[in-house]
């Protein structure tokens, strides 16, 4: 069965992208080749890698992300602190997650970690 491994970012600045996430992430850049760059893999996660390209594809939600966490609001401020912008907010009955866009406009969302 195959397993996803990595989710690939297109992007006009890889090397700035994957900096803002390795440090979001709290990993590392496991490798780079020509124009491309890994992130470290977390134990269970799927990796995040960044290639170089001239014009990513336009338009919203080119890439989707959605990220759960035990302290939602702790999460985005340090997304914010370090380049992330907030997009919007949403909810269905009792969840709530929160939509922000990375510095390249990649949009991802953050919410509770459902038990």
């Amino acid at each position: 069965m195959p397993m996803l491994s990595s989710i690939m970012i297109n992007s006009a600045n890889a090397k700035a992208l994957a900096a803002f996430w390795s440090s979001y992430l709290e990993t590392g850049i496991e490798a780079e080749h020509e124009e491309f760059t890994w992130l470290g893999r977390r134990a269970g996660e799927t990796r995040l890698a960044f290639q170089q390209v001239d014009n990513p594809t336009e338009g919203r939600r080119r890439l989707h992300l959605d990220f759960g966490s035990h302290d939602v609001e702790a999460d985005i401020a340090r997304a914010v602190a370090l380049g992330a912008t907030a997009v919007e907010d949403h909810a269905i009955d009792d969840f709530h997650w929160h939509v922000l866009a990375d510095p390249d406009g990649n949009e991802f969302c953050i919410g509770p970690v459902e038990d």
